[in-house]
């Protein structure tokens, strides 16, 4: 069985963002690109399976900046292949081309399953889970949080609103958007990353995109601030008074 882990790219929450001068993207220059959080539950849930049934793990990346170094990471956290996808020139806001880049990596791989991260800070919407599986007319879960292999079939956990979780299985093959993996992402030695480093071996694909719809970013900015927060200063019946002067303004308390 193949385990295949798509891995994407986000700033380094550490990192300061600044637009650049075109306010078309954030200035990458600024800001060092780590793997996707989504993306590494992902890739712990495959390795986590693959100790528990013997299969192998592909990562595979989109080509960008940083991609190579979170495959290797990805090598050293137990995954036996990576794969660098040569799509060209995309857009990162674009997560539909993206998925369509991914998807046609995935038919030539031929996984029995695919897991992806539930989201990116550019996917809110939890888009590429669906958009693969939808190219590749396999069956999908999102919003999991717990994979199981089960004679041929994936049993995942797909949690719901109030903490309720539902066991739903899928035929293989099938795409799965991952939350969380069964356990925190087992953290990786400077030691085992520089042997990882000399030990990969890096496959390359290329697929082609060029008929994809695409989006494209406008404009970015900072959220404009509409209004500030009021202090209010004084011993605790004063405040209380000030907060009930307020209610009665806005019409919330009578008398």
């Amino acid at each position: 069985m193949n385990i295949a882990v798509a891995l994407r790219l986000m700033p380094n929450p550490g990192d300061e963002l600044e637009v650049d001068p075109d306010g078309t993207d954030i200035d990458r220059d600024l800001v060092e690109m780590v793997v996707n959080d989504w993306d590494d539950q992902a890739l712990e849930e495959a390795v986590l399976v693959k100790e528990a049934t013997g299969a192998t793990v592909t990562a595979v990346g989109l080509r960008g900046d940083g991609v190579e170094q979170a495959l290797r990471t990805a090598f050293a956290r137990g995954a036996d292949r990576i794969v660098l996808v040569d799509a060209g020139e995309l857009n990162p806001y674009d997560s539909r081309t993206a998925a369509s880049a991914f998807a046609q990596a995935f038919r030539q791989l031929t996984p029995d399953l695919i897991l992806t991260g539930v989201q990116t800070p550019t996917d809110l919407f939890g888009q590429t889970a669906p958009l693969v599986a939808a190219e590749l007319g396999w069956p999908q879960a999102n919003v999991v949080v717990g994979v199981e292999v089960v004679d041929g079939s994936t049993h995942v956990k797909q949690e719901y609103a109030g903490g309720k979780l539902a066991v739903l299985a899928l035929e293989l093959p099938a795409v799965v958007g991952v939350q969380s993996a069964s356990s925190p992402p087992r953290y990786v030695s400077m030691a085992r990353l520089r042997q990882a480093t000399s030990e990969a071996s890096m496959e390359t694909l290329s697929v082609d995109v060029s008929s994809s719809p695409r989006s494209e970013i406008v404009s970015i900015a900072r959220p404009e601030k509409a209004a500030h927060a009021k202090m209010l200063e004084g011993d605790a019946a004063e405040v209380a008074s000030q907060i009930a002067a307020v209610l009665r303004e806005q019409g919330a308390l009578v008398g």
